[in-house]
């Protein structure tokens, strides 16, 4: 029997002896690979904080002591080792595990996790709420390297420093260290730092001299020239600034020492900062060679699209670059996941990865307009919502032409709720002036990415995850148009949904019905008359979209056609108001009945 097999909760891990723990790692490595690559998942990081993780499980007791992860990538040990094996290999599937941690899926997962730069925040108001209510545990924030690119990270970090909380930040540094480095003396200091010996003597001697103000004066002099020769030889790092008690670095694949320094950091009474240096993708050699490449990977034998709407933008983008140098290209740590790996390498000059930071991407994006460039800012569509003001200030208030090319639009499948492109239509829609595009094969893509870099206003072009299906052929026209005639009903829609209410017009033909269908191009401006138009001649109007209920298209046509009068049924197929879960996207669609049969389903209803 393996090591993993005797682990039925966190608790069991403490049972092991040093051995044993490094073998455990290797159980984990083994078991977390072969199951995301079955079910597809985020591999590279997971297996750079099997140690962290097990160290963790193994000083801490969950769920009395609260883990908070950041974005939750790396979290698949995690579940692992906290009565979820059996269940592993559902990860991602419908109905199955999170791709994240979850509080509805355990009791050890502390805090819903799938944007970055959030657990020190989190992590801090729980270590607030602790305080408040005379509690006692421990509060731990595992916080990436990434994540400090975005601005909430440092936001938290300095608060935390000075708030006198005992809180504990482990800094997963898979790539560059973060704490400046100096030669033999700051290593020296690291390792004096790991040594219970030195902490020992440290406490011993703020014990004795803490007693009477001849041992107050003799430790603050102590403690002064401490400072004053520390000063002189290394430089302070922004963490000791900002008030935390630095440890580290420290190797993260070596379980002692992290267990060391764990039951260290408990001693504090202050807020502890472990800085522990990982690989990612550790123990897969494919992972650990190319990480980027093997950060999320797809379930074994999905189908790879011919040409992906990502693809056809960045194409589209180096094309028009070559012919307009005031054309920039932006991405927030996403250069691949949105199609700019070509733009980045033909233009490295125009090309401006600013790190997981969408606010300050937008404002950039803003003052390269002014200045005169044309910025095109390359974002998923879950994490456009954190420019929202930005956008909303800084872009649409100064009526700056700034393309935002929304990528991930509707239901983007495994990475379930805190990734789903859903609510863009709302939001986007709400800021005066913002045309939006919604191109339903590649082709528009290119044209309407051309018409946003030349209309001298701020343009947004939402798109789909994954390919063309090629059930649209060639480019619409105009803000809305009648792609194919009928006598019955109407169906609206747009982007990916196009395709759907297609499938649906055939359905319905099945059985007798005459679907006519509109293709709405933009949604903003959002053309009413056309849709109305083709309504007043077939009655009955289903506006279908992959997004929530609230701000749709659907919703503010129901509105417009109440206002005017019109007497022509109506009817909204979307995703509600609601967050949506995880799994494949044809299987979501089904469930949340904004598939083609559906679509027909809700068409047959009579006035």
């Amino acid at each position: 029997m393996s090591i993993l097999d005797g682990i039925h909760s966190p608790e069991d891990v403490k049972k092991l002896d040093m051995a044993q723990l490094d073998e455990l790692c290797a159980e984990l490595r083994r078991e977390i690979t072969d199951g995301v690559l079955r079910t597809g998942g985020h591999l590279a990081s997971s297996l750079g904080a099997v140690e962290i993780i097990v160290a963790l499980h193994r000083v801490f007791s969950t769920p009395k002591d609260k883990i908070v992860f950041d974005v939750g990538h790396q979290a698949y040990a995690h579940k692992l080792l906290t009565g979820r094996r059996e269940r592993f290999d559902t990860l991602r599937r419908f109905g199955g595990l999170s791709g994240f941690p979850d509080p509805a899926e355990s009791e050890h997962d502390a805090f819903r996790a799938g944007h970055a730069s959030t657990s020190v925040s989190a992590a801090l108001g729980m270590a607030r709420a602790r305080t408040l209510k005379g509690e006692d545990g421990n509060v731990v924030a595992l916080l990436g390297d990434g994540a400090l690119t975005g601005g909430l990270a440092y936001e938290a970090l300095t608060d935390a420093g000075q708030s006198r909380e005992r809180l504990i930040v482990i800094l997963n540094d898979n790539e560059m260290s973060i704490a400046h480095n100096v030669g033999g003396v700051e290593q020296m200091l690291g390792r004096l730092r790991l040594r219970p010996g030195y902490m020992r003597a440290k406490d011993k001697f703020r014990a004795a001299t803490s007693r009477g103000r001849i041992g107050h004066t003799l430790y603050r002099f102590v403690h002064g020239v401490k400072q004053f020769l520390k000063s002189l030889i290394i430089r302070s790092n922004i963490f000791e600034d900002m008030g935390f008690t630095y440890l580290g670095p420290v190797d993260g694949h070596d379980v002692k020492n992290l267990c060391r320094l764990l039951e260290l950091s408990k001693s504090y009474d202050g807020p502890v900062l472990i800085h522990a240096i990982t690989v990612k993708g550790r123990g897969y050699g494919p992972a650990e060679n190319d990480p980027e490449k093997y950060h999320s990977v797809a379930p074994a034998g999905s189908a790879k699209p011919g040409m992906s709407f990502s693809r056809a933008f960045g194409d589209a983008l180096v094309e028009l670059a070559r012919e307009d140098g005031r054309i920039c290209a932006i991405t927030a740590a996403m250069e691949s996941g949105t199609g700019l790996e070509k733009f980045a390498r033909e233009f490295p000059e125009r090309f401006f990865d600013v790190g997981i930071a969408e606010e300050h991407a937008m404002t950039m994006a803003a003052g390269l307009s002014a200045a005169g460039m044309k910025p095109v800012f390359a974002v998923y569509s879950t994490f456009a919502q954190r420019s929202y003001d930005e956008l909303l200030h800084d872009v649409a208030l100064q009526n700056l032409p700034v393309v935002i090319a929304v990528d991930r639009a509707g239901l983007v499948g495994e990475d379930g709720a805190t990734h789903h492109g859903i609510f863009d239509p709302g939001f986007l829609a709400q800021a005066p002036g913002v045309r939006i595009y919604c191109p339903a094969n590649a082709a528009e893509t290119r044209e309407y990415l051309r018409l946003a870099l030349s209309c001298g206003e701020p343009c947004a072009i939402r798109y789909p995850r994954g390919g063309d299906d090629g059930r649209f052929i060639g480019v619409s026209k105009g803000a809305a148009e009648v792609i194919r005639s009928g006598s019955d009903v109407t169906l609206a829609a747009y982007g990916h949904m196009l395709s759907n209410a297609i499938d649906a017009a055939g359905i319905l033909e099945k059985r007798g019905v005459s679907a006519e269908i509109v293709k709405l191009n933009t949604l903003s401006p959002l053309d009413a008359e056309t849709v109305f138009a083709s309504a007043r001649r077939t009655g009955r109007l289903v506006i279908a979209e992959d997004c929530t209920a609230a701000g749709s298209a659907g919703q503010r046509l129901a509105a417009e056609a109440a206002c005017a009068g019109e007497k022509f049924g109506i009817r909204l197929v979307n995703l509600g108001d609601r967050f949506c879960t995880h799994g494949p996207t044809a299987e979501l669609e089904k469930y949340y009945g904004i598939d083609a049969e559906s679509i027909a389903e809700v068409a047959l209803w009579q006035k």
